[in-house]
């Protein structure tokens, strides 16, 4: 009875919850003194979360938020963390984030029925390299575009070209190439346009192609001969399929005001959305999209948001080994607060920072929010198990094509964005 009343009043439970706790967030000191443990406290209720994510992937919003209730509770009663401070620093990350989510749905759904993607086949190969062309697709509109949107055009394609039976292990290499196509353009990922902001020339991060192109050749070549096994590509567009070009302009629109807000205001969500009403005045708006991709938006919003307040000391040194690490816990720390913790430390080579962590995060669905956002289209590929077992090409990719960019790089670190003035500078040298 009680665990069926949670259920059911559970979205009531947890807004009661976070309001009691509103108050509490005023005061500075700790009202509760926990013993001190060799791992930090937040880590583990965060651990725990990412683990019941796992287990619960069918109730991940529902987790995802009891996970941050519990680390907001411990934060704000155990320890003299100021929320309100904290929020004054992540709400912008958060809402344009959510936008972009939100939006990109509406633009998917807006591609999908302009009747470009009907007429893909014509020009796609007919066996498993119309897949990898399509990867390829993905990687270059990812490279001039946020990678949320280009998994979503991708994801759309697919859709359509593979009558709707799209593979698990494909799934993950549209969620790949996206990332791996943002990793080395300041306007291609979160995490690359956080560290154009926070200071980092664009052509530190661009050497990441050195090892996302090897990448998108290795996990390519893979997840495409699974497609092509699970479901060939459509040969022939419908005869009767027209190319709707009001709805194509929208979706230019919509790029467009991303990239210019993103450039100009730092607010890339507003312009996707100035362009989505734009649209609303000479195109029906699919808001239909929006209620099914509130519950990954929440979800990712959640786990983001929890991430941003673990300790900020426990990064290790910034190194070659360190960097290549962080790609491995990018795909359950998510990039974005790694991203932040970096630029905070200092002393990285970002463009092999920015691919680790970019196209780290590929190794499971919720390590990025491109995997997230697809997971709203392909609701089956929430299944940590199921994208680690079809997706193994991505893990393997990762590691050979990080070693290609050790060989032919090394490590070339910046002074840190953050240190003290009046300490000393410690850089290590550069390998090769």
């Amino acid at each position: 009875m009680l665990l069926h009343f949670i259920q059911k009043n559970f979205k009531v439970l947890l807004l009661s919850c976070f309001a009691f706790l509103i108050p509490v967030s005023v005061f500075a000191e700790p009202l509760f003194n926990l013993p001190d443990l060799p791992i930090k406290y937040e880590f583990i209720f965060f651990a725990l979360t990412l683990i019941s994510v796992a287990i619960f992937h069918h109730q991940t919003m529902k987790v995802a938020l009891t996970g941050l209730f519990v680390i907001v509770m411990y934060k704000l009663l155990c320890t003299d963390f100021e929320m309100i401070h904290h929020i004054g620093h992540e709400w912008k990350i958060l809402l344009n984030l959510f936008g972009l989510l939100m939006g990109f749905a509406i633009l998917a759904r807006h591609f999908e029925d302009s009747g470009v993607p009907q007429e893909l086949p014509r020009f796609l190969p007919n066996d498993w390299k119309g897949g990898f062309v399509l990867l390829v697709l993905v990687f270059i509109i990812s490279s001039f575009l946020d990678n949320i949107a280009a998994a979503i055009i991708g994801g759309a394609v697919a859709l359509i070209v593979y009558k709707h039976k799209v593979h698990i292990g494909y799934i993950a290499a549209i969620v790949a190439a996206s990332n791996a196509g943002g990793s080395g353009s300041v306007v291609g990922d979160t995490t690359t346009t956080m560290m154009w902001i926070d200071g980092v020339p664009a052509a530190e991060v661009l050497h990441a192609y050195i090892a996302a192109i090897p990448a998108l050749i290795i996990f390519g070549v893979f997840a495409s001969i699974q497609q092509d096994k699970y479901q060939r590509i459509q040969k022939e567009a419908p005869k009767k399929n027209k190319i709707d070009g009001g709805r194509v302009f929208i979706v230019l629109l919509i790029l467009a005001g991303a990239i210019l807000a993103n450039v100009y205001l730092d607010m890339p969500a507003l312009g996707v959305w100035l362009a989505i009403m734009v649209g609303t005045t000479f195109r029906e708006t699919p808001w239909k999209e929006l209620p099914p991709a509130l519950k990954g938006s929440i979800f990712l919003l959640a786990l983001v948001f929890s991430a941003s307040m673990m300790p900020v000391e426990e990064l290790p040194p910034a190194s070659l080994l360190s960097a290549f690490s962080l790609g491995f816990i990018s795909a359950v720390f998510d990039n974005i607060p790694l991203t932040k913790l970096a630029l905070t430390q200092g002393g990285y080579d970002w463009g092999v920072l920015a691919y680790s962590v970019g196209f780290g995060g590929s190794m499971l669905w919720f390590g990025s929010s491109a995997g997230v956002a697809i997971t709203n289209i392909f609701p089956e590929a929430r299944d940590v198990g199921g994208w680690i077992k079809n997706g193994w090409h991505i893990i393997l990719a990762y590691i050979i094509s990080f070693g290609i960019l050790a060989s032919l790089w090394g490590w070339h670190p910046l002074p840190p964005h953050k240190a003290d003035p009046n300490a000393p500078t410690i850089i290590k040298e550069a390998t090769h």
